[in-house]
């Protein structure tokens, strides 16, 4: 029988990327998102019966949150992330045979803005505001199931970089025109993975079965902004870029519908039990990552 494995809110660019990539290993991909022809998230029975007998769930559903933060967005945002992540777990306490490792995405945006000191799984300081409340809530709602036969790990993952979208776009059309400057001062740390490491860390976390609970995903190379600013101009051939300071990317995320907390949060996370535990990254630094995307 074809082994299987289930991908929650597995339309996206992530969830793409790792269908292609779980296709090529010979799996059986079932998809749970919204919309047909994906098992839908009403079709309990439909999501039941994909997880029976599969090796692993991944759940990376939740609407974007680059858009503004007024109250509707605010509760699909939160409603998106939780209420998936209880359907998910429902459905897993009625299967016979549930899959031995359910993978639920969190954010790294989770940790307090930080430019004195990185935040590790152990030491790490957890921040304030609507963006840490949606982490929370989402964590607790994961970590409210206790299921004996399905080990449970939440990714606290950076801004994810890959070859056909993601926030690599809106960084090189920025570029492209002129204004790859640094974002306000410059000095608010970013935190980042390469699509194909955080792929890797699942097998990983797959393979090494005495791992659960939390774990940062991200390079364990976070940089200044004035640095990445300055790696994507050299990658696209661009010497110069506009700095853009802080009250003009107010105005501009006015107009894009997003918030400035996306560009200016300072995310200073390492990724310290992926270490630990033996996982070496293929992509280490941000040069090399661009170079592979680019």
């Amino acid at each position: 029988m074809q082994k299987k494995i289930v991908l929650a809110g597995g339309t996206g660019f992530i969830g793409d990327y790792f269908k292609k990539q779980f296709s090529k290993q010979g799996y059986d991909v079932k998809i749970i998102s919204r919309k047909a022809p994906a098992i839908t998230w009403n079709d309990q029975q439909g999501i039941i019966d994909a997880l029976e007998g599969a090796e692993m769930v991944i759940n990376l559903a939740g609407k974007s949150v680059n858009c503004r933060y007024h109250d509707k967005n605010k509760k699909d945002i939160i409603t998106s992330r939780t209420g998936t992540t209880k359907l998910l777990g429902d459905a897993l306490n009625h299967c016979q045979n549930p899959p031995e490792l359910w993978i639920n995405a969190s954010t790294a945006t989770i940790y307090r803005h930080a430019e004195d000191r990185p935040m590790t799984e152990e030491n790490g300081e957890i921040g304030t505001g609507f963006s840490v409340d949606v982490a929370k809530k989402w964590e607790r709602a994961f970590f409210n199931f206790s299921l004996p036969n399905t080990r449970q790990i939440a990714l606290r993952i950076a801004i994810v970089l890959g070859p056909d979208g993601g926030v690599i776009t809106p960084y090189k059309n920025l570029v492209n025109y002129g204004l790859g400057g640094i974002q306000g001062d410059g000095k608010q740390m970013f935190s980042w993975i390469h699509v194909e490491d955080l792929f890797q860390i699942t097998q990983f976390l797959q393979s090494n079965t005495q791992l659960s609970g939390i774990f940062n995903c991200s390079s364990p190379n976070p940089i200044p902004n004035h640095h990445l600013m300055r790696a994507l101009r050299q990658q696209l051939n661009r010497p110069v870029g506009l700095p853009a300071p802080t009250p003009l990317l107010e105005l501009g995320a006015v107009f894009l519908k997003t918030e400035t907390e996306l560009i200016l949060k300072s995310r200073w996370v390492i990724p310290k039990r992926l270490v630990d535990a033996g996982y070496r990254f293929r992509f280490i630094t941000i040069e090399q990552t661009l170079e592979d995307i680019l």
